[in-house]
């Protein structure tokens, strides 16, 4: 006969954690993909990845989870890292296939059918740096709190208005003529 395996039960704590997850990831995924999605540039596939690897790395590591932050900040932070991880290699990749091609690296991003304004804005977000454009996307664009986006981005939240101040200056700038295209004023 054969002996049935002894399959042990994870601790409670641990059972009530991975609960906790499985209803945080149902309820957050569509937010983590659109955070996902603006930090990588507005690429669907793209931000899929990011958020399939975040889930799977703080699943990985939900028995390191000390509850010092709230689960939704710590996965956030997670979200961040392999947005920028992933915009880094994707950066990587381009210049190398380019160069092996003969091409410069971003003419393919350059032929994208984006309407106008689209690729206006994408331009003057890609002008920020990405500290800069981390807070600018957490904060403007994702409705966390400037404590917030701190947290996520591991800065102190004076670091993150200075940020968030540069990212303002330099996008009013590159899109001031769409202000004044729709007759509004330059704040």
């Amino acid at each position: 006969m054969m002996e049935e395996a002894l399959v042990q039960e994870p601790p409670r704590e641990a059972l009530e954690l991975e609960q906790r997850f499985h209803l945080f990831i149902t309820s957050h995924r569509e937010r983590a993909r659109r955070l996902a999605w603006r930090l990588v540039g507005g690429d669907d596939a793209a931000a899929e990845d990011v958020i399939q690897e975040a889930f799977i790395k703080a699943y990985r590591a939900l028995g390191q989870f000390r509850e010092e932050a709230s689960l939704a900040t710590w996965f956030y932070r997670i979200v961040v890292r392999q947005a920028h991880n992933y915009c880094r290699w994707r950066t990587v990749r381009e210049t190398w296939s380019g160069l092996w091609h003969g091409k410069l690296p971003h003419a393919a991003a350059q032929a994208s059918s984006d309407p106008l304004l689209r690729r206006r804005i994408t331009r003057a977000l890609a002008q920020l740096s990405r500290s800069q454009k981390e807070a600018f996307v957490l904060v403007h664009m994702e409705g966390f709190s400037v404590r917030e986006a701190a947290v996520l981005m591991k800065k102190p939240e004076g670091t993150v208005k200075s940020h968030l101040h540069r990212a303002l200056q330099t996008l009013r700038s590159e899109l001031a003529d769409l202000a004044e295209d729709m007759g509004g004023k330059v704040p």
